[in-house]
């Protein structure tokens, strides 16, 4: 068995991703049934600089972020029929746990981990801002459940803001829309 990236590059792991066919019900699904809220929902996230298995892609996804304690969780819901790896995971696995990811302020340092050990990510990109980079790395022998590592330093704390929220919150106001 293979030896685990040093923890000291990737911390803990940060959040868990799933891919959903309809996001609004998956949210409706955690507020409900599991008492996890409030969702932070982004109907099209700005994605840039989108390359999925070597090639660039436009795909767009909803997203719906919520925390659970420290843990964040991820809602996805692909909204088109680009290459992406949230396309792909549906298709061979409908809806689930697609990823886990581990947050960094050493995003080069946790990537360099990665290819030391021979991983080559096969899905990057650009999020919510565009000091914020993001990288999926493959994990194929366990029901389609991978690695990203997400660049937070550039984020101004909308982590933070959205975890303190979740900590305090009463059960109102269960779904707050963010137009980026």
């Amino acid at each position: 068995m293979e030896a685990p990236v040093s923890v000291t590059a990737l911390g803990p792991i940060a959040q868990l991703g799933y891919v959903v066919d309809d996001v609004s019900a998956a949210m409706d699904h955690w507020i409900k049934a599991l008492d996890v809220g409030p969702f932070f929902y982004l109907p099209s996230p700005p994605l840039n600089d989108l390359v999925y298995r070597g090639e660039p892609t436009s795909a767009r996804i909803a997203v719906a972020i919520t925390y659970s304690a420290d843990l964040q969780v991820e809602l996805i819901q692909p909204l088109d029929d680009h290459p992406s790896p949230y396309r792909d995971f549906q298709r061979a696995h409908g809806s689930g746990l697609h990823h886990i990811a581990h947050f960094t302020n050493e995003y080069d340092a946790a990537i360099a981990a990665y290819r030391a050990r021979g991983r080559i990510p096969y899905y990057q990109g650009r999020g919510l801002t565009a000091d914020q980079r993001f990288s999926y790395f493959d994990s194929p022998s366990h029901g389609g459940t991978v690695n990203e590592v997400v660049e937070t330093s550039g984020f101004g704390g909308f982590f933070e803001y959205m975890r303190t929220q979740s900590a305090d919150w009463d059960g109102a106001d269960p779904i707050r829309t963010i137009e980026v």
